[in-house]
């Protein structure tokens, strides 16, 4: 049984993605000298970051 070719090839995943997981952006972030460990901040509602 073959796949159907919408399903890609496998090596495909490899691209650069342009969305960041939440511990990426809190990442991002501390490089930024936006976050700091020491201060409560809730994970939700994170501003905008650029993507690496």
């Amino acid at each position: 049984m073959s796949r159907h070719p919408s399903f890609g090839k496998a090596g495909k995943t490899a691209n650069k993605r342009n969305v960041l997981k939440r511990y990426e952006r809190v990442d991002v972030l501390k490089k930024l000298g936006k976050w700091k460990d020491s201060e409560e901040k809730k994970v939700t509602g994170l501003p905008k970051t650029p993507v690496a």
